[in-house]
């Protein structure tokens, strides 16, 4: 017999007589069956009785294969009278199930699946038999023919254990019975709705009432939206309506186990995807944290489960047990699972391992609270088994947690105590250490003595936007020892907390951000350390505070990935969102937190400024790589596919040769090729040159609009070909054309860092190779110079001749260098974009090396600079932090110093590139 053979481990009896009942019963039972019957009778009354009822049937049962006797058991209850055949299908189940897990035949899973899938059978036997039963009344909306295996239109949602595969041995089910309201446009809606109830009602009469066979499941209806005023069956629409207004946490994690169990699967998993947005949120939600913590203590107060003895111990709700595992899991998915798909699963264990892989809770940890959940479970399933009771309580005395050992098979009663004390304890400790963790440092021990300054930018706090709400005063009071220690640790702490005072000002709430670092001690060390350096990048924050999720998201600090990652990364993003203006701040969002991550990496010494710049121009590559494809598609779907072989997109000036800095705007060039197409095909087609000016508009658009996520890049388009006057998209034929024929020497230098970025990978090679053409062409040694040398006299006089740490403007700075470069690689037609590659060719004489040199502290400065502040950098009001990361970036200490470099510097740099000019053009 395979059962047998399977058998690790047998219950004892306690009760001799109902032990020697079952084997009169079972005589056909020898070896450890017999023993197993014998332990299972003695010791659960109800097993007993399943016993003496069903003797005859589970001898059969136990001759063939094991995995035959659920579906089986299943295919038996939709037969005859469902509702006799579903009760002894559960009889049956229940019986055999307690047999396979209390003799280890089965692990947890496979019991809770058996029962699971007893339950989604008998729900959609209930539910098509009680609308046969609506139909044939007379006077029904619903006529015979209409009910089907999707259920008139219903869907039955599956919560909680049912939900999760996990149903217990005798649980209720929690069930949401929804119906689709497009499904019958012909019939009144109210009577249809009268319908349904009726017949949902009647469904859960048929699996819930005690008869003479039993019951199948006691079916709670309650878990739907606002139950004292809602029917039983709902239309989905005004379910929806509910969870997008007025859904809470509860719910929401409700939600992560939700899954249609019976009826119309696919428009039940439409409406789960539509409520994707209410369950997991597109931020991490730290503050779901207390509102479980709250939920736990109210559960415990109303209960009255405050108790640590063992009698009477909620193994279910109370300290330590199995719904504190659960609100650890679910808690966590809740806070990472907008962010991650990975951790959307329902069931527990499952929850912990996904969460041990994404970092969120550690592997040692994870293994032991499934280890701590499983045994709980199976102890759960035990205390049910005595009598078939929905209940997680432990025996009042000390005789009835001894009838629970001896049918878990432990024979040391006080062993069982101990072991089962020791994981009460543990779950608790590792809950309690979660939901309220402890505060390791005290203002006492590490803020300084705050003077009266400080104490009055305190005082205003509580009349921010962010402190309107007594829930975000209780999270600050939370934070502020640990904050004003952080802050008490900068090196000038008084401009510290200058500083993060103008990040409070300009929080909209505080919950959500207070909850955050609440729950995570370590990013109040890293606001510190940004408001102490870079307050502009403060104030950035304080609007955009969402990007600091990516901070813990696991790899925050992990190597630069590179551009594909980065854009088949954005790209995924994107497609998991269904409307164009919802992709459009998804990309918002997501350039936000990779742009956040570069600008902490070089702020914390991870990346110097000249990698920094590299990264910030791959990132905007990546962009423009996955954003280009949403905007042409949208543009297509509108005024047909693209005419003639698409379009692809140059990025000019600091994009095109790959360095930007922390607030770059993109020069963009959209070039296309329409290869004798007139227009589109479509709704509304347009001419070719309509087409492609209308697409890089809308390009324009999606990459400069002030939408909800603010927006992605600045753009300017004044290099393209007759800048201004010249059309928004140009034709490849005519962008060549005006190259090789009209273009301007400055035009000509432009290109000498154009580069295509994105779109169609045939026409690309092509610009490349007009590119190439034009810059090997022939040129005027001496009118290339001469121009340049004008250019250079009038950007003098237009913006100045600059000085001290400004690094662009100005004689032998950035800018000047890189017109020199420019010339370099028109002149010796060289196809490199880097400055430091264009002035290696030789084409210009002199100490280029030098050139090379001092560009490169120059773009030490701007990065630094610009990761500090948008406009001028005043000196003065550089704090301590600001200096120190220009110190270590440059190797000079102190401001005055690095000034008299770069002046030194550029004054050297300047001289280079006047004799190069000047010496070139006498020559020619």
């Amino acid at each position: 017999m395979e059962f047998e053979s399977r058998i690790t481990r047998l219950p004892i009896a306690v009760d001799a007589s109902a032990a020697d009942a079952a084997l009169d019963n079972a005589g056909w039972a020898g070896g450890d069956v017999a023993r197993l019957l014998s332990g299972m009778a003695g010791s659960s009354p109800y097993l007993a009785g399943l016993l003496a009822k069903e003797a005859a049937w589970l001898e059969g049962a136990l001759a063939g294969p094991v995995e035959d006797v659920v579906p089986a058991v299943l295919a038996e209850a939709a037969e005859g009278d469902v509702g006799v055949s579903l009760r002894v299908a559960k009889r049956r189940l229940a019986l055999f199930t307690a047999m396979a897990d209390l003799s280890g035949v089965w692990p947890l899973e496979k019991v809770t699946g058996a029962l699971t899938d007893l339950a989604d059978a008998s729900v959609q036997i209930a539910w098509r038999r009680a609308l046969e039963q609506e139909a044939a009344r007379r006077k029904s909306i619903l006529e015979p023919e209409d009910v089907d295996e999707e259920l008139c239109g219903i869907f039955v949602l599956a919560m909680g254990k049912v939900g999760a595969h996990e149903l217990n041995y005798s649980s209720d089910i929690d069930l949401i019975v929804l119906f689709d309201q497009d499904r019958w446009p012909e019939r009144d809606f109210h009577e249809l709705r009268t319908s349904l109830v009726r017949a949902t009602r009647e469904a859960a009469k048929l699996l819930s009432d005690n008869t003479a066979d039993g019951y199948v499941f006691r079916t709670d209806l309650r878990l739907r939206p606002d139950p004292s005023v809602t029917p039983v069956c709902l239309s989905m629409e005004a379910a929806e309506r509910y969870y997008e207004s007025l859904g809470r946490t509860w719910e929401r994690a409700a939600h992560i186990k939700a899954r249609v169990c019976a009826g119309e699967f696919k428009e039940g998993a439409g409406y789960l995807e539509r409520l994707r947005p209410f369950i997991w949120r597109k931020h991490l939600d730290f503050a779901a944290i207390q509102d479980a913590h709250d939920m736990r203590l109210a559960i415990r107060e109303h209960k009255g489960l405050h108790g640590t003895a063992l009698e009477g111990r909620d193994l279910k709700l109370g300290r330590g047990g199995i719904r504190e595992i659960e609100f650890f899991t679910q808690t966590r998915q809740i806070i990472a699972g907008g962010r991650d798909p990975d951790l959307r699963v329902r069931g527990t264990v499952e929850g912990l391992a996904r969460l041990a892989e994404a970092g969120w809770v550690g592997a040692e940890e994870a293994a032991q609270l499934s280890a701590d959940y499983r045994a709980h479970r199976e102890l759960e399933h035990r205390i049910q088994m005595v009598h078939d009771q929905q209940t997680h309580a432990l025996p009042k005395d000390a005789a009835g947690i001894e009838r629970v050992a001896r049918l878990a098979g432990e024979g040391d009663t006080a062993a069982f105590r101990a072991q089962l004390e020791e994981r009460l304890e543990r779950v608790a400790g590792l809950a309690e250490g979660f939901f309220a963790p402890g505060r390791k440092r005290t203002i006492e021990e590490e803020a300084p003595e705050w003077g009266e300054a400080a104490r009055e930018i305190m005082s205003r706090w509580k009349g921010y936007a962010a402190f309107r709400s007594t829930r975000a005063g209780e999270l600050f009071a939370r934070i502020r020892p640990e904050l004003m220690a952080q802050l008490g640790g900068a090196a000038k702490p008084e401009e510290a907390l200058s500083a993060f005072d103008g990040f409070l000002r300009g929080l909209p709430a505080g919950v959500q951000i207070f909850s955050l670092f609440a729950s995570n001690p370590q990013l109040l060390g890293l606001i510190v350390d940004i408001c102490a350096t870079a307050p502009e990048l403060a104030e950035y924050l304080s609007h955009n505070a969402g990007v600091l999720d990516a901070v813990i998201g696991g790899d925050f600090f992990a190597d630069w990935p590179g551009v594909p990652v980065l854009e088949a990364q954005l790209a995924e993003e994107i497609s998991r969102v269904e409307d164009y203006e919802g992709k459009l701040d998804t990309a918002r969002r997501w350039m936000k937190e990779w742009h956040f991550r570069i600008g902490v990496h070089l702020l914390r010494g991870h990346a110097s400024a000249l990698v920094a710049g590299e990264q910030y121009a791959l990132l905007a590559e990546a962009v423009l790589r996955a954003v280009f494809p949403v905007v042409e598609a949208e543009h297509a779907a509108r005024h047909g596919a693209a005419p003639g072989r698409g379009a692809v997109v140059l990025g000019m000036g600091s994009l095109g040769a790959g360095w930007l800095n922390a607030q770059s705007d993109l020069d963009l060039i959209v070039i296309y090729d329409a290869a004798g197409v007139e227009s589109s095909e479509g709704k509304r087609p347009l001419t070719a040159g309509a087409w492609y000016a209308r697409l890089t508009k809308a390009l324009v658009t999606a990459l400069t609009a002030l939408m909800a996520e603010g927006r992605l890049y600045e753009v300017d388009m004044r290099l393209r070909p007759s800048g201004n006057a010249g059309p928004v998209a140009t034709s490849l034929s005519a962008f060549a054309a005006y190259q090789r024929e009209e273009a301007w020497t400055w035009e000509h230098l432009a290109l000498t860092r154009a580069r295509v970025i994105c779109g169609s990978e045939a026409l690309a090679a092509e610009v490349e190779a007009v590119r190439c053409e034009v810059l090997a062409a022939e040129k005027d040694r001496a009118k290339v110079l001469a121009d340049v040398a004008e250019m250079r006299a009038r950007i003098f006089e237009a913006k100045g001749t600059g000085g001290g740490l400004e690094a662009k403007i100005g004689p032998g700075r950035m800018q000047d260098i890189e017109l020199a470069a420019q010339a370099a690689a028109l002149l010796g037609g060289v196809p490199d974009r880097r400055v430091e590659a264009q002035l290696e060719t030789g084409a210009l004489e002199g100490d280029t090396a030098r050139l090379v040199e001092t560009y490169a502290l120059m773009r030490q400065v701007q990065g630094c600079a610009r990761l500090l502040t948008a406009g001028p950098l005043e000196t003065e009001g550089l704090g301590e932090g600001a200096r120190a990361l220009f110190a270590r970036e440059t190797g000079i200490e102190g401001l005055e110093p690095l000034a008299e470099q770069m002046d030194e510097a550029a004054r050297l740099a300047a001289r280079v590139i006047d004799t190069a000019l000047g010496g070139a053009e006498k020559e020619a």
